[in-house]
């Protein structure tokens, strides 16, 4: 271990950790981009960036926050279900 790393446990608790946090933030992710892609831009709570006067919807948000979301659920999924192989 390199000096100043700092190591808080067995290395399956850290990737649980970081799988869970992964998760909840592709569930955020996933969440913006629904509000994204469903409510009026002139609609949006204005920490998303309200647009007054405009009708549609902020799809290019939408589907990045989508894609985002789905790519930290399958990495955290990923990191979840990996098993390490036994050395020996």
């Amino acid at each position: 271990m390199a000096s100043g790393a700092i190591r808080y446990g067995p290395m399956k608790y850290q990737r649980a950790l970081t799988a869970v946090v992964a998760i909840l933030i592709g569930l955020a992710a996933l969440a913006v981009g629904v509000i994204y892609l469903t409510v009026e831009a002139k609609a949006l709570p204005s920490i998303m960036g309200q647009m007054h006067g405009v009708t549609g919807h902020r799809s290019t948000r939408g589907i990045a926050a989508v894609i985002v979301g789905v790519v930290l659920l399958a990495g955290g999924g990923g990191l979840l279900a990996y098993r390490p192989r036994s050395s020996g």
